[in-house]
């Protein structure tokens, strides 16, 4: 372990002032979760049915979103991407509150489209002001800070809405958004080699700019460009890639089923005031792990991460009170970090720098549809069987889901290898 690559990293003004942003920038939207939840169950007098419409309406959003957001990083730049966000931050919260349920929803859905791409743009810019060696590290600090992040925010959203009014709180998630992404563009970070405060190019592609189609050529011609530049476009898309998404789904899978289950056990024997308690634990393990694993000199496959998340997720089913479900979240925990920032630290790897805001995107998508399914699956198991089965169930699922990655990453290297032997004869011969 190499804890001495933290103090080099942080040694960077720049970095140190983009993950600092970064941490604060993200309280705006841990807390509008719960504050949407009371909002619609206490000011507008409807049920939790009709709060998860909305947080399924945000989640949606923010899937469909991220991919698209992050490729206009990749074109437009940093800038010029952030500032429909900005506006539609402030335009879209400070009205959603004084809506009915059904325009609540569209604007929910709408807002979650144009989400300041916080996690996206940070861990794009982190790839290219950091050498590919401290990446892990860097994603490391950047994922203790996302940490932090979600044990401040929701304990914020609550005390906006009992203190003051939801409809007021929502207002104030709103301008902190917008003010969060103003203070993205006045930072403005470099998301390509190149730029200032970027390091030096990681390779020649990455440099090269985009070759536009040159006028006049016929319409025929005009159709195979195009469609040359669809593949170009997908060209990232590999097998390798799809297995990172796949561990960023699962994880957000187990973690969002894993909130679901902890308030489950605890209602079940009347300790829904101890959740904080667990969530110290949970959140402290986390940080933890992510400050181990980005000491590491070598990296972790996220598949692995996850089956080992996923595994020790399943013991907190039988937890009997607040302090048996603290002890048992501590070794799933210590693993949660270490999968955020291995997933993000292999998508830096295997995509090049040009498509990587998109990938980034795509990555944020998996993590957020995970999420969003995490959430009503584990209630119905949980309200069909118990609470054990929430955790027994997403975790066996999770744990196949990583070790199927695994074989089918396992069984593709195989057969290159079996391909390279094959042509090395054939040369041989």
């Amino acid at each position: 372990m190499n804890f001495a690559s933290y103090r080099e990293i942080l040694a960077v003004a720049p970095v140190r002032r983009l993950l600092l942003i970064a941490m604060v920038a993200r309280i705006p939207h841990a807390a509008a979760g719960v504050l949407l939840t009371l909002h619609v169950v206490t000011t507008m007098n409807l049920g939790y049915g009709a709060a998860g419409g909305v947080a399924a309406a945000v989640t949606l959003g923010m899937a469909l979103g991220a991919p698209w957001r992050g490729r206009r990083v990749d074109i437009a730049g940093l800038r010029r991407a952030l500032v429909p966000s900005v506006i539609a931050e402030i335009v879209i919260w400070c009205t959603a509150p004084f809506l009915g349920y059904q325009l609540l929803l569209l604007a929910a859905l709408v807002g979650g489209v144009f989400t300041v791409p916080i996690f996206s743009v940070v861990r794009q810019a982190l790839g290219v002001m950091v050498p590919p060696a401290h990446r892990r590290t860097a994603y490391a600090l950047d994922s203790m800070g996302a940490e932090i992040t979600f044990m401040v925010g929701p304990a914020a959203g609550v005390l906006l809405a009992t203190t003051i009014h939801s409809q007021v709180g929502l207002v104030i998630i709103g301008v902190s958004a917008a003010v969060a992404g103003l203070l993205l563009i006045w930072f403005n970070p470099p998301t390509r080699t190149g730029q200032p405060g970027a390091v030096v190019a990681l390779d020649a592609e990455a440099a090269e700019p985009a070759r536009p189609v040159a006028p006049g050529v016929p319409p025929a011609g005009r159709i195979a460009g195009y469609l040359f530049r669809v593949r170009a476009n997908l060209s990232w898309v590999t097998l390798a890639v799809l297995a990172v998404l796949g561990a960023a789904l699962g994880a957000g899978l187990v973690l969002n089923s894993t909130d679901v289950g902890m308030v489950a056990v605890l209602r079940q024997n009347d300790q829904v005031g101890e959740l904080g308690l667990v969530f110290l634990f949970w959140c402290g393990a986390s940080l933890l792990g992510g400050l181990l694993y980005g000491s590491l000199k070598r990296s972790i496959s996220p598949l692995w991460l996850l089956a080992g998340l996923a595994l020790l997720t399943i013991p907190m089913g039988f937890a009997t009170n607040a302090w048996t479900l603290a002890l048992l979240s501590i070794p799933p925990g210590l693993l949660c970090a270490p999968v955020l920032t291995s997933s993000a630290e292999r998508v830096a790897d295997l995509v090049e720098e040009r498509k990587r805001g998109e990938a980034m995107g795509w990555y944020g998508s998996a993590m957020t549809i995970g999420s969003a399914m995490g959430s009503p699956v584990a209630g119905i198991l949980i309200d069909r069987l118990g609470p054990w089965a929430g955790f027994t169930v997403i975790g066996v699922a999770g744990t196949v889901l990583a070790l199927a990655g695994i074989m089918v990453l396992r069984l593709r290297r195989r057969r290159f290898s079996q391909a390279v032997e094959e042509l090395a004869a054939v040369a041989s011969s």
